[in-house]
């Protein structure tokens, strides 16, 4: 084959690629200004609601670990069609949902999909691109993962406003039958397949350990740190998990292959992709929650605001990502701290006269930063490992990331929702003549705050964990050929 042929082959490979993950992050985050609608259409709270967001990534975050085996038994081509079907599927059945429950089953098959896509399309690239041209391919894979929540808020907000929520679904429906009907037609394959059995044990004990640390998080909002029910679903959850990676390490085909973390920085950027993707997914929740809640504005003037910051972020991804393969990933990290520290000071004092463009300028600011770290974080963890664990590294940084933003944003609303219980009780007491909206609005908003003040020390702590990071991508080369 010349070397033409396999250049097109390649941009072929990666169009499908990247058109399914589009779809499937865009599903992921549209989502997001809608969660006030919802609450409203199916009379639910807000801890209740963002399990249409940490529930979508829990899903993720259980079948992520076994993408590996999936990718050794199954092919490009079957694993790719097999999850845009789940994607289909999922999306239908929200699209007709009745009541709450039904809604979020159609997200967890809808996750199913996403679940296999991304760390699939990561390890693609670990196979056709050689170490120095793998960060400008992130790069265009992260103008894509990028752009489709650059405009989901405003493209949902419009959809809340003006026509009905079960077009976020409908809408979805045609461009995801394309898509497969292009993979039937050009997607090909790019590694062998082996025959391997999937250790169904590990796969129960990562399910219900991830599971319950998710449910305990989610439910001290409601029912407080102290709960029997929480300390039990922590405690329970974390046993099951460190059960998971004790079988892990003495397995000789594990499902996981946790000796990636042998490796010094993929573990640190592991932890580094723990604190940025907390920050990054709880952002996107908790900002249309004071827009909407505190602030009264409309699910579209929400997604408006974030449309410049997102926009602007999806335009320098291939740039960052080409300047990742000319001077590493530490100098980017740190621009990116740089930029995202400030914009998380910035709403720390929120009130209710925060200007609209103050707050777009700032997200702006965020998305600045968001974009010299997203794939460059991607890159320099699958670029710390030797060929033979790609896919297994794929497969613990998609699981690492997806179970941070579930944790994370369940974290983060837990907060808000303490922070906005503690509030209303005060304002009660300080002003007993205030209205009930004012003192939902309030509170809200000063939650909001106490929230984001959380986030900014996250920020200062993934800062500090920068500067142990190597100056150049040939020290992480260097690194995993010594270690194979």
């Amino acid at each position: 084959m010349t070397d033409n042929k396999k250049e097109l082959n390649k941009r072929i490979l990666l169009f499908v690629l990247i058109s399914g993950c589009f779809l499937s992050v865009l599903n992921q985050t549209l989502l997001n200004v809608a969660l006030s609608n919802l609450m409203d259409v199916f009379d639910v709270t807000a801890a209740t609601a963002q399990w249409l967001s940490t529930g979508y990534l829990l899903v993720n975050g259980v079948l992520i670990p076994t993408t590996a085996y999936l990718m050794k038994r199954f092919t490009t081509r079957q694993l790719f069609i097999t999850s845009m079907l789940f994607l289909l599927f999922g999306t239908i059945v929200c699209a007709v949902a009745s009541n709450f429950p039904i809604l979020l089953i159609g997200r967890m098959i809808q996750a199913v999909g996403a679940g296999i896509i991304i760390p699939l399309m990561m390890s693609v690239i670990m196979f056709i691109f050689p170490a120095e041209k793998r960060g400008s391919a992130m790069g265009l894979i992260g103008f894509a993962m990028i752009f489709a929540p650059a405009i989901a808020p405003t493209l949902a907000g419009f959809i809340i406003d003006y026509v009905s929520w079960r077009w976020l679904f409908i809408g979805l429906i045609p461009p995801v039958f394309v898509v497969i009907l292009l993979a039937f037609k050009f997607l090909v394959n790019v590694s062998e397949t082996a025959k391997s059995k999937l250790d169904f044990v590990s796969v129960i004990l990562s399910t219900i350990g991830f599971g319950l640390i998710l449910y305990g998080f989610s439910s001290a909002g409601n029912k407080g740190w102290d709960a029997p029910i929480v300390i039990c679903s922590l405690f329970i959850g974390l046993l099951f998990t460190v059960f998971f990676c004790i079988r892990q390490i003495k397995s000789t085909d594990p499902v996981l292959n946790l000796s990636v973390f042998k490796f010094k920085i993929f573990t640190l950027t592991s932890i580094l992709n723990v604190l940025v993707t907390i920050i990054m997914y709880a952002d996107l929740i908790l900002l249309p929650i004071y827009l909407q809640t505190g602030r009264g504005f409309t699910a579209f003037e929400a997604g408006l605001l974030l449309l410049p910051g997102a926009v602007i972020n999806a335009i320098l991804s291939p740039v960052t990502g080409k300047l990742y393969d000319k001077i590493g990933a530490k100098p980017l990290f740190i621009i990116g701290l740089l930029f995202m520290i400030p914009s998380m000071w910035a709403v720390t004092d929120l009130t209710a006269s925060t200007s609209f463009m103050y707050l777009m300028i700032r997200t702006i600011i965020l998305r600045i930063g968001l974009s010299f770290i997203t794939m460059p974080l991607n890159t320099s963890a699958l670029n710390a490992l030797p060929k033979q664990l790609a896919s297994h590294g794929s497969a613990v940084v998609n699981t690492v990331r997806q179970l941070a933003g579930a944790i994370g944003t369940a974290v983060v609303v837990t907060i808000y929702t303490a922070q906005v219980t503690n509030h209303t009780s005060n304002i009660i007491k300080e002003n007993p003549t205030a209205s009930t909206q004012q003192i939902e609005s309030l509170s809200s908003i000063l939650g909001s705050g106490d929230a984001y003040f959380f986030m900014m020390a996250l920020s200062v702590a993934a800062l500090l964990l920068t500067l142990f990071m190597p100056k150049r991508n040939t020290v992480i080369e260097e690194e995993a050929t010594k270690s194979v």
